[in-house]
């Protein structure tokens, strides 16, 4: 497990997510869905931490500040969601995920959309759900900020700043209602000290992706992640 977190967190580091696409499956299979999340929380707490320190310079806090204002509050709302489904439909909608937004991501790139700060505000509502149900929406934060004009560094350290505080307010909403113990925050901080391990890793590599690159390596990702989890549900 420790092993897939450090190729999960330098692939990220990379691309700017994919650590929950890899890890959740495997996090599943040792863990269960229920408890698996809260870990992946933890974990995307320190991986996300570390694509800011890498990048600190580079942080557009404005375009921060529009996306979190409103995804945070709804993470919450979508966390509280999770602790009353039950465990085998969190495994297909996980599953499902994953796998749609191959298509959806592929949409945007190809519309090219260029956002205003209002429009990351809005969004941030339906994404920061999202984000509160399932292990990751970075397939969809991606692109949009991407589509706020940022590249590079300044993407990985924005929209790792955004997706920081969204995961502190799962992790907040997971401790207040008991799913988040002790034994499990120490499981979150021993996988999230890979991931972030893979992020200072993955700096030296950023700037030698090649945009085909990386959406070969997303999709395929988001694929086989979506696949085991659907698995997992049926068995």
């Amino acid at each position: 497990m420790l092993a897939v977190g450090l190729v999960a967190g330098t692939l990220s580091g990379i691309v700017g997510f994919g650590s929950s696409v890899m890890l959740m499956p495997v996090l599943v299979i040792a863990f269960g869905p229920i408890q698996a999340v809260p870990i992946m929380a933890i974990a995307a707490i320190l991986a996300n931490l570390s694509r800011v320190m890498v990048w600190w310079r580079e942080v557009d806090w404005r375009t921060c500040a529009a996306y979190s204002v409103s995804a945070v509050p709804f993470a919450a709302l979508g966390a509280r969601t999770l602790l009353v489904v039950p465990a085998q439909a969190v495994e297909i909608a996980l599953g499902a995920f994953f796998i749609l937004m191959i298509g959806v991501r592929r949409w945007m790139a190809a519309h090219r959309l260029r956002l205003r700060l209002w429009q990351l505000t809005a969004l941030g509502v339906p994404i920061g759900f999202l984000t509160g149900i399932v292990a990751s929406t970075g397939p969809i934060t991606a692109p949009i900020f991407l589509a706020a004009g940022l590249v590079k560094g300044a993407f990985l350290s924005s929209e790792a700043s955004a997706s920081l505080a969204v995961y502190f307010a799962k992790a907040l909403v997971f401790r207040n209602f008991g799913v988040l113990p002790l034994e499990i925050a120490l499981k979150g901080l021993i996988v999230g000290s890979t991931l972030m391990a893979g992020a200072f890793i993955a700096k030296r590599f950023v700037l030698r992706m090649e945009p085909g690159h990386f959406n070969v390596l997303m999709d395929a990702l988001m694929l086989i992640s979506g696949t085991a989890l659907l698995l997992a549900a049926a068995f």
